[in-house]
């Protein structure tokens, strides 16, 4: 394994059922806290590839933004477990492999609380500290009814809980600035987010928006909720549009629809031919995704989180409009 700057592999007086290479991986507000100086930090998302080629793929765009210094990557994990076993193996991978922070999704949706235990025992296994904890969507359909496994969990706030008391691990959970399409009002669901926060996870990543304004109002619901709770890192997850296409995908991750005024840029952009000007959507796209980053920056934002679909190009130019540093060209589209 490459060596992280500060990785200490000493088991510090830890758990004994903890390995002792999880005792010694920073936690992801720890990353944050070291990587932040001149510029907010940011972060990246890859998606388990479905086959030999996009699996060759995205450890090109892994390489490409290993040279970035990224504050930590996440690894996601299809609806109902779909993709657990290449999940679990392609973020072990890149906790043995290289220089990156990785933080593994962990969704209670379809798994017994013996098969979460088992599989978060996997990941410490490969020396991975950080797991975002999510209760997940139905397979099928992200807004269809949730059913809850016999032997599992019915809340995140229960499986940040039994991630905790497995050791000494970083937890980080989701949020919703427009609410999760299941609670019944915006208050409601910052006090789901408290309370899932008070069960020990220790920040939360925002579901993809597309109005700064939705994640200002939802970090003060959360502080007006708990104010303890609410000091800890709200990070915002952005996803630059490059065609038209990608906005259907935009609309599935987010389970919303575009904000008009977003998608009369985007349409003006593609003009009125048979096809779209996909330079120019993409221009636009970007430009929006910075416009965005700059303002939640200016906002106080912790840390830039950005959806990849395991390339590197677009997030790379975003980060470059914005000032940051970017060692090398991106070799993917």
């Amino acid at each position: 394994m490459h060596s992280i700057p500060g990785r200490d592999r000493s088991n510090h007086g830890l758990p004994t059922h903890l390995t002792p290479a999880v005792s010694g991986v920073p936690s992801v507000v720890d990353s944050l806290r070291i990587h932040s100086g001149a510029r907010v930090p940011f972060s990246v998302e890859f998606n388990p590839p479905r086959d030999t080629a996009g699996e060759a793929r995205l450890w090109r765009t892994v390489r490409e933004f290993e040279r970035m210094h990224p504050a930590f990557v996440s690894m996601t994990y299809g609806a109902g477990g779909s993709t657990k076993d290449r999940t679990a193996r392609i973020t072990g991978q890149l906790a043995q492999q290289t220089t990156l922070l990785p933080v593994a999704h962990l969704t209670a949706v379809g798994h017994s609380i013996a098969e979460l235990r088992a599989l978060v025992g996997s990941y410490a296994d490969c020396g991975i500290r950080n797991i975002l904890v999510l209760r997940g969507d139905p397979p099928g359909d992200p807004l269809g009814e949730w059913h809850r496994h016999p032997e599992g969990v019915e809340y995140a706030e229960e499986l940040v809980r039994i991630v905790r008391d497995l050791g000494d691990f970083n937890v980080g959970v989701a949020s919703f600035p427009q609410g999760h399409h299941q609670s019944p009002d915006l208050p409601t669901d910052a006090q789901f987010l408290a309370a899932k926060l008070r069960a020990g996870a220790d920040y939360s990543i925002t579901q993809m928006f597309f109005e700064v304004d939705h994640y200002l109002r939802l970090r003060d619901r959360v502080a007006a909720a708990d104010a303890e709770q609410g000091a800890k890192p709200i990070i915002p997850e952005l996803m630059p549009i490059t065609s038209l296409r990608t906005i259907a995908r935009a609309e599935e991750l987010s389970g919303r629809a575009l904000p008009e005024s977003i998608m009369r840029r985007l349409r003006a952009a593609a003009g009125t031919g048979a096809e779209e000007n996909r330079a120019a959507v993409r221009a636009a796209g970007i430009e929006i995704a910075t416009e965005m980053a700059q303002r939640l920056i200016d906002e106080g934002a912790p840390c830039l989180h950005f959806i990849t679909l395991n390339f590197a190009k677009a997030t790379t130019e975003v980060l470059t409009n914005l000032g940051y540093e970017v060692t090398a060209a991106p070799l993917s589209a």
